[in-house]
C-alpha cells in the first residue's frame, strides 16, 4: 500500500492525507498512479469522461492503461479536488545513445576490472551492492509503514472498485462497510436514481450513499440521523461531491461519520467520527 502524503486544499489551505490508490496491472502487479506532488491540485466544479482518466504505465511489464484520475475531498471545507500525476514518458529514450553506452559488457568488465582495483574481472557477473539505490531511485529496503495505533485488529488493505455510475458508488460503499466490519450489509434492489440518495442497511448500521454531483446539505445529515437513531444504530454518510460547511458542521455535532468517495472508489474520511471509525472499525 502506499504511503499517504500530504495535500493542500486550495480553497481553505489545509493539509490532508491522501494515500494513492493500488491497481491491479494486467500482469498481476500492483500499479498506482506517480502523484506530482510539485503542482498544485484543481478543485473540481465539473466532471467529465474524458478528465476523469489518466494514463498510467506498470513499471513491471510496461503495459499502459488508462486508471480513474486520483481525487480528495478536504476534510475542513469538503472542497473536492483533483491531484496532478506525471505524464506517461515514452519507453525508448528520444535522444541517440552516446557510443561509450555501447560498449560490449564483456569488454567493460576487462577495461573496469585490471584498471580500477576492485572492479569486476574478466567478464564474471558482479553482485548488486544492496546499499546502492536502484536504477530508477527507488529504495530498495523502503522503510516500513506501520499501522494505525488505534486500530485493535489489523486488516487488509479496502482494494476500491472504480466509480463509473451511481450503482457503482451504492456497490463500492457496501463494500467499504464490510471492510470496516459490518456484516450483512445489504443493498437495495434495483438500479439506483442518479438524482437521489441510497440507504444501505446492516444490524447495528444506518448508511446512505449519495452518488448526485451536488455537496450533501444539513438536511441530508440529519435525515441519516434520525434514521439511525430510530433503528438504534451507527449512522454512516457517504458522498461523492463532499458537503456543505452547514453539513460538516451539523455531523460533527451529531457525531456522523462523512466520507468522501472519488472516482477511484477510495472513500476517504472527512471528520473526526470518520477518522475513528476507520481506525476501531464496526
Amino acid at each position: 500500500m502506499a504511503e499517504a502524503v500530504p495535500v493542500r486544499c486550495p480553497a481553505c489551505l489545509r493539509e490532508n492525507g491522501y494515500t494513492a490508490p493500488v491497481f491491479p496491472c494486467a500482469c498481476g502487479s500492483p500499479v498506482h498512479p506517480p502523484l506530482d506532488l510539485t503542482a498544485p491540485p484543481d478543485p473540481l466544479t465539473h466532471r467529465t469522461w474524458s478528465d476523469s482518466w489518466v494514463a498510467v504505465r506498470c513499471e513491471s511489464c510496461g503495459r499502459e492503461s488508462e486508471w480513474p484520475q486520483p481525487e480528495l475531498g478536504c476534510g475542513s471545507c469538503g472542497t473536492v479536488v483533483r491531484i496532478p500525476v506525471h505524464p506517461v514518458h515514452p519507453v525508448h529514450p528520444v535522444h541517440p545513445v552516446h557510443p561509450v553506452d555501447r560498449v560490449d559488457p564483456a569488454d567493460r568488465a576487462d577495461q573496469v576490472g585490471p584498471r580500477g582495483g576492485g572492479g569486476v574481472r574478466d567478464g564474471s557477473p558482479g553482485a548488486a551492492d544492496p546499499s546502492r539505490p536502484a536504477a530508477d531511485g527507488r529504495d530498495p529496503h523502503p522503510a516500513h509503514i506501520p499501522l494505525p495505533p488505534t486500530a485493535p485488529v489489523p486488516r487488509p488493505a479496502f482494494r476500491p472498485v472504480t466509480i463509473r455510475t451511481a450503482r457503482d458508488a451504492v456497490a463500492t460503499a457496501a463494500l467499504y462497510l464490510r471492510w470496516l466490519g459490518f456484516q450483512d450489509v445489504r443493498q437495495p434492489d434495483g438500479r439506483p436514481i442518479p438524482s437521489a440518495a441510497v440507504d444501505l442497511r446492516a444490524p447495528g448500521l444506518v448508511a446512505q450513499v449519495d452518488p448526485t454531483t451536488a455537496p450533501a446539505g444539513v438536511r441530508a445529515v440529519e435525515c441519516v440521523w434520525l434514521n439511525g437513531l430510530t433503528a438504534s444504530a451507527t449512522s454512516v454518510y457517504f458522498a461523492l461531491a463532499g458537503y456543505t460547511q452547514d453539513a460538516r458542521a451539523r455531523a460533527d455535532d451529531l457525531g456522523i461519520p462523512l466520507f468522501v468517495m472519488d472516482l477511484t472508489g477510495m472513500p476517504q474520511p472527512v471528520n473526526d467520527p470518520a477518522d475513528e471509525l476507520v481506525g476501531t472499525g464496526a
